[in-house]
């Protein structure tokens, strides 16, 4: 039997794409450094200057330092890259946390930077409204990099990406079933999400402004479109009590719940494309039931005082729910677990593919219930040939094979989480809604992490095995785990 041989990774390739993301992550550290000097925040200030200028020289040193004898970036490499940046850009992230000991640790630093970038949203922070301006602005940037995707705004303004695995880098990153590209070239596609994102974050900002001020509704913009649910504020939404805030960043969070595509489309007058559009149709569908569902038990349970309240919070809530934002409007546990296993079952499956909401995504539980529908089917008709449909289009049988292997590690992975984290003392069904809040990128806690900042009472192998969760699900799996498969290693 031939001997296996281990597959030649180009290395120097990845460590030099690195350090020129390491420089994208210094310019965004400018905008919660000058946040710090317009507030007179010393500490701040001088923390997130020090980390800028260790992270620009560290990205400069790998840049123009390491001289590959070759640039050429297969899959391997756009993998191993993908994966590993979260973990760079964690580690300078959590670096201000440090310097201005808002942290008590390295452990909590990384989790709180990892809940970030990765659009989790959970906090060891029990104070918010404590922490200095910068610390907040960073935080919301965090979530909203990484929303859209650090990559792929990286592919946006670095275009010579393009001939060093452009493509493998967009497919790594950019969640979904299958990857449509909009424009000829990834950069053009990029380029075009990015410009939709702005401008969608521009504008739930603008209509923020009366209610928030310029602060605040910068920063709740930015974690609104990312679908991230980060707050400035210990009450989170609720500190403003306010239906025109609860509406604008409902319409904002479903918009951040739609594929980008779909959007891009929209944006275009292209809207039988959005018609047209299963995903889209069940999406919508899925949340108008579960709101009115959760209305229907608010008022048969007394829960809150008027309809138009019972109304806004459910739908807010369910919103929240299937576009992993993780805001909350209501404490539903003290009527009961109903509403809260409702939730629970959005934040596993999640929005659109495509889109800045993490989850499973609606458009995998779709093709797994047409495909349980066709199997049903020839159970008495052995003979027949079906497909599973979706917009009009026959999805082949590999990317079906692929969607039913996905759902398979991801309650794998999930279920391994919750059971460790039994052993670590978290009671069970708290263990289960905290995976599940991971993995699918929410970041609410239940019980015993259920208060503001709670996650930071969790010995730390749990944070670490969170953060670790966080990442699998931002990145969908298979990015990460493939990493750690023989097969990765071994030549073809």
């Amino acid at each position: 039997m031939a001997r296996a041989l281990t597959q030649s990774i180009n290395f120097p390739i990845i460590l030099r794409i690195l350090g020129w993301l390491l420089m994208v992550e210094a310019l965004f550290m400018s905008a919660p450094l000058a946040v710090s000097c317009y507030y007179g925040e010393v500490q701040c200030a001088l923390a997130f200057g020090g980390t800028l200028m260790l992270t620009l020289v560290t990205g400069l040193a790998m840049t123009f330092g390491i001289r590959p004898s070759s640039s050429t970036m297969h899959k391997r490499e756009g993998l191993m890259l993908t994966a590993t940046i979260w973990v760079v850009f964690s580690i300078f992230g959590m670096l201000p946390f440090l310097l201005t000991h808002t942290v008590s640790g390295v452990t909590d630093a990384f989790f709180e930077t990892m809940a970030g970038f990765t659009t989790t949203g959970s906090s060891v922070i029990s104070n918010l409204e404590a922490l200095p301006h910068g610390l907040l602005f960073w935080r919301a940037l965090m979530q909203w990099l990484g929303g859209m995707g650090i990559i792929l705004f990286t592919l946006a303004v670095l275009p010579m990406l393009n001939y060093k695995g452009g493509i493998a880098l967009f497919n790594a990153e950019v969640t979904g079933i299958t990857h449509e590209r909009m424009r000829p070239r990834v950069s053009q596609t990029a380029k075009s999400l990015w410009i939709i994102y702005i401008v969608l974050t521009v504008a739930v900002s603008l209509l923020l402004v009366p209610p928030m001020g310029w602060f605040d509704a910068v920063c709740h913009g930015m974690t609104t479109m990312s679908t991230g649910g980060l707050s400035t504020k210990n009450e989170g939404i609720n500190y403003w009590n306010s239906h025109y805030v609860y509406c604008v960043v409902m319409g904002f969070m479903f918009l951040g719940g739609i594929n980008f595509t779909l959007l891009y489309y929209l944006v275009r007058g292209r809207f039988a494309r959005l018609i047209r559009s299963d995903t889209f149709k069940w999406y919508l569908a899925v949340t108008i039931a579960v709101a009115l569902v959760i209305f229907i038990r608010m008022w048969t349970t007394g829960l809150c005082d008027s309809t138009s309240d019972r109304l806004t919070f459910a739908f807010f809530d369910t919103i929240a729910a299937i576009t992993s934002t993780g805001f909350s409007s209501v404490d539903y546990e003290i009527k009961g677990e109903f509403i809260t296993i409702l939730l629970m079952m959005l934040m596993f499956f999640g929005g659109m593919a495509g889109s800045t909401s993490g989850g499973a995504k609606i458009d995998r539980f779709i093709v797994t219930l047409k495909n349980a529908r066709n199997e049903f089917y020839r159970v008495l008709h052995s003979n027949t040939v079906t497909s599973v449909r979706v917009d009009g289009r026959a999805i082949p049988h590999v990317v079906v094979s692929k969607v039913i292997a996905f759902l398979s590690i991801y309650l794998l992975v999930l279920l391994v989480v919750a059971v460790l984290l039994t052993l670590m003392g978290v009671p069970s069904f708290d263990s289960i809604y905290t995976s599940i809040s991971m993995i699918s990128n929410i970041g609410l806690g239940h019980g015993v992490t259920a208060s503001s900042g709670a996650f930071g009472l969790l010995p730390a192998p749990a944070k670490w095995l969170l953060a670790f969760e966080m990442l699998v699900g931002r990145l969908e799996v298979f990015t990460v785990l493939v990493i750690f498969t023989r097969t990765y290693w071994i030549k073809d």
